[in-house]
């Protein structure tokens, strides 16, 4: 009876966190009225705030993460994923996942950059979490597959590159004007760190959907820096080719999964 009233109120409050994180969207994004986030803090967050934000046209990704996560939501509420033990294990985790996602917009729309960085960063640390739990045990149908751990591996991988641009949107705003004159390398080094953690994390999880959602967020920055301000060609192309790497580690990731499946 008890483990019965836990998942049962493991499913409430993941219902609970869907729902608290759509309308803090809506309410961040000023869907009902305030600023647009292209324009939060002074545009610092928007595709021109800095060398390492991606164009405008990445952040239709977050539809598709939106619809994932509705869709996980729906589907762990099912009576049949009641009592399941990988759902005990990542479902509290994934609701405050979706609670942080909420809150980021909120912060940015009525609180400070700083505290944006904050909020993202423990977004992160909440999806790796998210994806090494769900690293213990493999899913069991492809619909499991594809709402679990697909939609979470997107939301880490967008997240990634997110949690880059908004760090590199503060340190824009705060750092003394002389580092411009490096604003190349600096990008650059970020950039080489991200591919570094980026291959790490597609070979150890061997999953591909993390990899995916970076490497659609590097191609879009390295369209805002080769055909919009602040413009970089260099940033640019290693954005490319970061994207590019990124991908093929995730194949390979994927691959070295089937293949331990195979074998077991």
């Amino acid at each position: 009876m008890e483990s019965r009233t836990q998942d049962i109120a493991r499913q409430t409050v993941i219902i609970a966190s869907a729902t608290f994180m759509l309308i803090a969207a809506a309410v961040g994004s000023g869907a009902f009225g305030g600023t647009s986030v292209n324009e939060l803090q002074d545009g610092a967050l928007s595709a021109q705030g800095s060398y390492l934000a991606p164009a405008g046209p990445a952040f239709s990704i977050w539809s598709l993460i939106y619809i994932g996560l509705i869709a996980y939501t729906v589907w762990q509420a099912l009576p049949a994923q009641r009592s399941d033990e990988r759902q005990r294990l990542v479902g509290w985790w994934i609701a405050g996942t979706m609670i942080l996602n909420g809150l980021w917009l909120v912060t940015a729309q009525f609180l400070t950059l700083p505290l944006t960085v904050l909020v993202i960063a423990l977004l992160l640390a909440a999806l790796a979490r998210v994806i090494i739990l769900l690293n213990r045990h493999r899913p069991r149908t492809i619909a499991e597959r594809i709402v679990v751990d697909g939609s979470n591996g997107l939301h880490f991988g967008w997240v990634t590159i997110a949690t880059v641009a908004n760090t590199s949107a503060w340190l824009t705003q705060i750092a003394p004007a002389s580092w411009a004159d490096n604003a190349d390398a600096w990008a650059v080094a970020v950039l080489v760190v991200v591919l570094v953690i980026g291959v790490a994390s597609a070979l150890l999880t061997k999953r591909i959907a993390p990899s995916l959602a970076t490497a659609w967020g590097l191609a879009w920055l390295a369209v805002g820096r080769l055909t919009d301000e602040p413009d970089s060609t260099v940033t640019g192309i290693v954005a490319i080719i970061v994207a590019v790497l990124l991908v093929v580690a995730g194949f390979i990731g994927t691959l070295r999964a089937r293949r331990a499946a195979v074998r077991a």
